[in-house]
C-alpha cells in the first residue's frame, strides 16, 4: 500500500520546492463567509510560505461554489493537472449529498466511486493525495442534507482503503460545543456562518486539522503550536475565543 504520510515527510524535508493545489466546494473555494478574514486556504498559504519559510512553494486554491465530485472529474486536467502538483487536497461532498437540488439523486456509493477515482487520477500524476470531510450541517436550516455524515463516512472507508491521508472536519466540528442560539440549536454555531458554510473561526478550524495531518502541526512538520508558529498559535486561540461563545452576541 503506498505510503502518503511518509511521502508527505519526503516533500516537507526535501527542501525542494512543492506544488500544493486545494480544491473542492464553496468551503474551500472560501468566499463571503468569513466576512473579510481569511479563508482555511489562505491561512495555509501564510503557514507553508511564511511560518515554515517555503517561499518556493506555490499554494493554489481551484475550489468552485457549487461543485461536486463528479464536475470536479470532469474538469481534472483544468481543476489539478495542468499544475503540476505535488500534493492535491480535496474536500467535497456538502453539495454531492442534498436530496433536494439534483436530479438524480447522488447516491453515496457512486460519490465513493468519484472519490476513488479522483485518488487514482491523483496518484498517476505523480502527486499525494489528501482527502477532508466535510464540516457539519446545520440540518434545521439545510434538511436537503442529512445524508452528510454518510458522505463523510464514504470519504473515510475510501481514505481507509486506499491509505490517504485523511481530515476529518466532520468529526472536528461534531465534539464542537453545540449552540444554543436561534437557528443553530444542537450545531456548533461558532464555526458556522449559515446553514453549512464555516464562518472565520469555522477555518480557523480547518486549517488547523489539515496542518497537523499533513504534519505541519506536529513533531514531524517544519512547524509547530508549541515551536514558534505564529499562525498555528493564532489559528489555535480563535478556535478557543468559538469554543467558548456568549449568547446573544454583545
Amino acid at each position: 500500500m503506498t505510503d502518503d504520510r511518509a511521502a508527505l515527510r519526503g516533500l516537507l524535508a526535501s527542501g525542494a520546492p512543492v506544488t500544493w493545489v486545494f480544491t473542492g466546494d464553496s468551503i474551500t473555494h472560501g468566499l463571503i463567509h468569513t466576512r473579510g478574514a481569511r479563508n482555511s486556504v489562505d491561512h495555509l498559504h501564510e503557514l507553508i510560505r511564511g511560518d515554515a519559510g517555503r517561499v518556493q512553494d506555490a499554494v493554489i486554491n481551484t475550489a468552485i461554489t457549487g461543485w461536486r465530485a463528479d464536475l470536479i472529474l470532469g474538469d481534472f486536467d483544468r481543476r489539478v493537472t495542468r499544475w503540476r502538483p505535488d500534493v492535491v487536497t480535496l474536500m467535497i461532498g456538502t453539495n454531492d449529498c442534498t436530496t433536494e437540488w439534483l436530479d438524480p439523486v447522488i447516491e453515496v456509493s457512486a460519490f465513493a466511486e468519484s472519490i476513488t477515482e479522483f485518488v487514482r487520477r491523483v496518484r498517476e500524476l505523480g502527486a499525494v493525495p489528501v482527502l477532508q470531510t466535510p464540516p457539519t450541517v446545520d440540518l434545521l436550516h439545510a434538511p436537503d442534507r442529512a445524508r452528510i455524515g454518510e458522505f463523510a463516512q464514504a470519504i473515510r472507508d475510501a481514505a481507509a482503503r486506499d491509505g490517504v491521508v485523511v481530515v476529518d472536519h466532520y468529526a472536528a466540528f461534531a465534539e464542537f460545543p453545540a449552540g444554543t442560539g436561534p437557528g443553530n440549536e444542537g450545531t456548533p454555531w461558532g464555526l458556522l456562518d449559515d446553514a453549512f458554510h464555516p464562518s472565520a473561526a469555522g477555518h480557523a478550524l480547518l486549517a488547523l486539522g489539515w496542518a497537523e495531518a499533513v504534519g505541519f502541526g506536529g513533531a514531524g512538520g517544519s512547524v509547530a503550536a508549541g515551536s514558534g508558529s505564529r499562525v498555528l498559535t493564532d489559528l489555535a486561540a480563535r478556535v478557543a475565543v468559538a469554543r467558548h461563545p456568549q449568547w446573544p452576541p454583545a
